[in-house]
């Protein structure tokens, strides 16, 4: 059967999707809460709310694309080890 053993693939894709997600989404999500907070505290405004997001964009920018190729590398190697992967035919 041609694609008997692309469980691995979807399984290596499924986690690496989440990962994604939860890398891109929770810096936003916990800087906008730890922002608001903070505005409501200090009554200032916007201000740490504005900060703690661009912040966040910020690290999210510089570590993604580090997580993104290791991505490509353990999928190198999933490849090399099991052969042929989902595109081939």
């Amino acid at each position: 059967m041609p694609n008997e053993g692309l469980g691995k693939y979807y399984a290596f894709a499924i986690r690496a999707m989440g990962e994604l997600t939860v890398m891109i989404a929770a810096p936003a999500i916990l800087a906008a809460l730890a922002g608001k907070w903070l505005d409501n505290y200090f009554a200032s405004g916007k201000l740490w709310f504005i900060i703690l997001l661009v912040l966040a964009f910020v690290l999210t920018i510089i570590i993604l694309p580090r997580k993104i190729r290791q991505y490509g590398q353990d999928y190198q190697k999933l490849f090399d080890k099991h052969g042929a992967g989902p595109t081939s035919r």
